[in-house]
Parts: C-alpha cells; structure tokens; sequence
C-alpha cells in the first residue's frame, strides 16, 4: 500500500513531535504494509511557514535517520496546504510541494478550515485549475459545514478537484458524520485516495490497512487496492505493481 497523506515530518506541524515518534510511526507503517509513505506537513502561513525548500532540508535529514535505523520505506514528499489566496504565489512560482500528476496535470493536497468551506472557495479553485493546479481536497468528510449538506462538495468534483479521504473515517473513527459521507462517497465512486492523515501514535497512528479492509467489504477488493495502489502510484508516477 502507498499512504499519501501523513504528518510523520517530525517537528515541522502538528504531526511527529520528534525524531523518535517519527520513526515509530514509520515502522508501524511498514508493520501495516506500506511501501511508500507521502510525508505531507501542513503549510498554512502564520500558523505553519513551511516551504518546499525549508521541507527539502528536514526530508534530507529525516532519510538519514531513517536508513540509520534500518526503516525499508520509500519516502516521497508533498504538504498539505490550507485554502488561501497565498496559494497563487506558489502555483505561478512553482513553490508548490507538488503530491503528484493526474491525467497530465500537477495535483496538490488541500484542506478546507474545519468548520467550513469559505464563501469564495470556488473562485479560488477555478484560477488554480486554469493554471494546471489540481486541488486534492483533503478529508472533506470530516468538515462541519459539509456533513451538514454534503451536496456542497459538488461545485469542487464538477470543477475538477479529486478527493481523499481518511482511512479513519471509513470504519467511524472520526464519528458517525464523517463515516456516512465517506461511505456515501466511497460508494458513489468519487474518492481517488485512501490514506491515514496520521499524526502521532495514539489517536492519530498510521492505520491504512484497518480502512482498506472496511472499504473492499463495501466496494469490493479492486476498488479498494485502487484507493491505496493504482491510484497513488499513478500519481506517483511509479511503476505498476
């Protein structure tokens, strides 16, 4: 399996707090059968300032400890960007911590606020998509504002923007909400990636397996080795297992 979203960066969010941490959560991915792990930290100005140079260091730094400690894990990095107009600067700069390409066209992880999708959202996601920038909403099943009326998310899937959701979510680990519009969404098709969003070892562990499990017992075993292989290493532009 290939995990594309994860906070297991130590020390640059609100993910791995430590070198140690991180890396017991990188054996605990491999323990649970992932290959690839995207490390995905939050870029949100004021709150996270991270950059795709400032995350290139700590990712050169964080391979070593990991061959050090004999982790046999492909690392790639991405970032998860919080909807905002400081997203145009880096599209049009290509400072963009890109997750992958889909369909010929550069993909990036982005996460709504929790409570809402900001009035305006759209306009935004139109000028990225006119500049080859392809939003991957990140965990839309856990926003307030769409477990509220789901049919909200339409505008972003008919604009253009792919889906992922979190592993978590398809077996209620993120309360009963987030279950049913996952579910609703894994059944109609319209997620492109399962993965853990992973944050620490207690609450927030790698668990990727537990959600592929759930969702092959309602869509089927290909559909759902899609969420967590095809898909991503399509994205990835690996190779085809």
């Amino acid at each position: 399996m290939i995990d594309t979203h994860s906070h297991i960066l130590p020390g640059v969010d609100d993910g791995a707090r430590d070198y140690e941490q991180a890396l017991q959560m990188l054996a605990i991915a491999v323990e649970d059968g992932v290959t690839t792990q995207v490390l995905t930290p939050h870029i949100q100005p004021g709150i996270y300032n991270n950059t795709l140079s400032s995350l290139s260091d700590q990712l050169i730094q964080f391979k070593q400890a990991v061959r050090d400690q004999e982790i046999d894990i492909e690392l790639r990095l991405a970032a998860e960007l919080r909807i905002g107009l400081e997203i145009m600067p880096m599209v049009q700069s290509n400072t963009v911590p890109w997750l992958g390409t889909w369909e010929g066209r550069r993909v990036f992880l982005m996460e709504f606020p929790h409570n809402q999708a900001p009035a305006g959202s759209i306009n935004l996601i139109q000028w990225l998509l006119k500049h080859n920038a392809v939003p991957m909403i990140a965990h839309p099943e856990r926003n307030k504002e769409l477990q509220g009326d789901i049919r909200k998310l339409e505008p972003f899937l008919d604009a253009g923007c792919l889906v992922q959701v979190t592993a978590k979510s398809i077996v209620g680990g993120f309360g009963a909400e987030a279950h049913q519009i996952a579910v609703e969404l894994l059944r109609a098709g319209k997620i492109t990636l399962l993965a853990t969003d992973c944050h620490n070892l207690a609450y927030r562990p790698p668990d990727l397996s537990t959600g592929y499990k759930a969702a092959a017992e309602i869509v089927g075993e290909q559909a759902a080795k899609a969420l967590v292989d095809d898909n991503p290493r399509a994205l990835l532009g690996m190779d085809s297992s």
